[in-house]
């Protein structure tokens, strides 16, 4: 859901250092402040520890499986790929040790660093990378993020059943030497490979048991730190993996995560000095929260690209007609939202693909209740409907998430007359249920995955294909994305992509609500922790100092 990218908008950087500077942040932020934490120090204090919290049970700790930021944040700090970032939070070379590509961006050549080896001691090779991705391009494995991997030549195919796994344009030629054959010109690949679907994986440990990513014991990674123990919906322990080719530049010895649902829980625990980082991406801030920390000087905003909105289950009535989906979309006063429960200045949106991307910042569509009216009744009309049928409203236990339920029950009830049931589960279940279509409407937020506009769209070309949790199915759609891979002109390619959104938002399989910014505080002893310029949490450099 996101990742490290490079090119213009670098600047988007979030890194936090000394200074705690970030882009686009919602108020100044100050050192010192009232929220501090004695953490344990090295030396005659103790091991280095970050003291961490997660808002949910991770679902999986599986590279090729993971679709949820909570999972592939920790997957983060136990994994590692052919690139990640540096402390400047700028692409580099991570177990790759240099690369070199076509002029025309169709074959990619990675030379891995010499020595490198997995967290159990055992030997890595070129061998474990193309052994993970034909894994995960398999459909035995049914892997969520299997298309990330289409950019390779033969891997739809072999996706779809109609390739063989040999013929995907991925080989170790030797121990250290990883070449890629690509489809079509892919200039952002590079970046795609600090991506956790192109993780490597130890063969042994996958295949010695189907659940090895649920438990510590069996977990065997190669990034900066080691799962030592994991404690199911309490606590994961991660410690310093000394068998990590740059482990000298990690100086935490241990990372205390714990699972907390309820952001106020954790915010308390925050301001008593038993977490080391408030808010995102660690949690979401809670609302009451907000305004106290905004006056205080010590908001911050990780202005991450992504969007939140509000999801149709497009194979479950009434939401299959596009006129009750455009009814519920219009009629929502998405200000009133951003000013009343989220409180951090982010962006209304009416398109999917983040405005910074550049398709189409003036967005698709605007609020128009009389409209809403009107297309309510007609598309009941057309279901040859009376009244709107009982439906329900699916979020996560997310405080912010609650209170955009109830806004959006009571918003609908007084604009359209209808009513929303709204009901929640903790977010592994919700995760699951939303995946799996066990939902009607509900909400959902896509973060970034690399720094492109195709990544928020060619995860619904497919109806069937990963991530498409809408169920959306449109020839059209299909038709514009598969041209897009293969158009080398930037102009024609956005226009490409652009008319698919235009299609997307016609359609309204989902309700664009806001794009993302991601509120937050931390302990100013707190240094060199990374957030990703597209999201989500990156531990190598951290550590705390007094």
């Amino acid at each position: 859901m996101r990742k490290a990218f490079t090119g213009f908008l670098i600047a988007s950087l979030i890194l936090l250092s000394v200074t705690g500077c970030t882009t686009n942040t919602a108020t100044s932020s100050k050192t010192g402040g009232t929220n501090s934490q004695q953490s344990e120090q090295p030396g005659k204090s103790g091991p280095m520890v970050l003291h961490y919290s997660i808002a949910g049970e991770p679902p999986t700790l599986d590279p090729g499986l993971a679709t949820d930021a909570t999972s592939m944040d920790m997957i983060n700090a136990c994994f590692e790929g052919l690139t990640s970032v540096d402390l400047n939070g700028q692409l580099t070379n991570a177990a790759a040790e240099s690369f070199t590509n076509s002029p025309d961006f169709t074959h990619f050549t990675f030379t891995l660093r010499p020595g490198l080896k997995w967290s159990n001691g055992e030997p890595l090779t070129a061998h474990d990378f193309e052994y993970a991705i034909k894994r995960n391009l398999d459909p035995k494995t049914a892997s969520g993020y299997a298309y990330q991997l289409f950019y390779i030549k033969g891997g739809e195919d072999f996706y779809s059943g109609t390739g063989k796994a040999e013929d995907v344009g991925v080989k170790a030629t030797d121990d250290t030497t990883l070449e890629f054959t690509l489809r079509a010109p892919t200039p952002f690949f590079r970046e795609l490979t600090s991506f956790t679907t192109l993780f490597p994986l130890n063969k042994k440990a996958v295949e010695a048991s189907p659940t090895w990513a649920g438990e510590a014991k069996t977990i065997v990674g190669n990034g900066p730190f080691h799962l030592k123990t994991w404690e199911h919906k309490n606590k994961l322990l991660f410690v310093k993996n000394e068998n990590y080719w740059d482990k000298a530049s990690v100086s935490l010895d241990q990372i205390d995560v714990t699972v907390l649902e309820d952001s106020n829980t954790a915010m308390s625990m925050f301001e008593n000095g038993e977490l080391d980082w408030g808010g995102y991406p660690a949690f979401v801030l809670p609302t009451d929260a907000i305004q106290k920390v905004k006056d205080e000087g010590n908001l911050l905003i990780a202005d991450n690209p992504g969007t939140k909105a509000v999801i149709f289950n497009t194979q479950q009535p009434p939401f299959t007609n596009k006129k009750i989906r455009q009814a519920l979309s219009y009629s929502i006063n998405r200000q009133s939202l951003i000013d009343n429960i989220m409180q951090t200045g982010v962006p209304a949106a009416y398109g999917w693909v983040p405005s910074s991307m550049g398709l189409n910042p003036d967005g698709y569509f605007k609020e128009d209740v009389a409209k809403a009216k009107q297309l309510l009744q007609e598309g009941l009309n057309e279901l040859g409907l009376k009244e709107f049928p009982k439906v329900t409203y699916y979020y996560d236990t997310g405080e912010v998430d609650r209170k955009l339920a109830q806004a959006l029950q009571d918003e609908w009830k007084k604009t359209l007359g209808i009513n929303i049931e709204i009901r929640t589960s903790e977010w592994k279940v919700f995760n699951e249920d939303i995946i799996h279509g066990n939902y009607q409407l509900g909400i959902w937020t896509w973060g970034a995955d690399f720094n492109d506009p195709i990544n928020f769209l060619e995860m619904y070309k497919d109806k069937d294909g990963g991530n498409n949790v809408i169920r959306f199915d449109n020839q059209a759609y299909r038709d514009l994305l598969n041209k897009s891979y293969y158009e080398t002109d930037p102009a024609k390619r956005n226009k490409l992509m652009r008319d698919a959104e235009a299609i997307l938002m016609e359609e309204m399989p989902l309700a664009p609500l806001n794009f993302r910014g991601n509120a937050y505080v931390k302990n100013d002893k707190v240094k060199d922790f990374i957030i990703f310029p597209l999201g989500g949490a990156y531990f190598k450099y951290a550590k705390i100092v007094k």
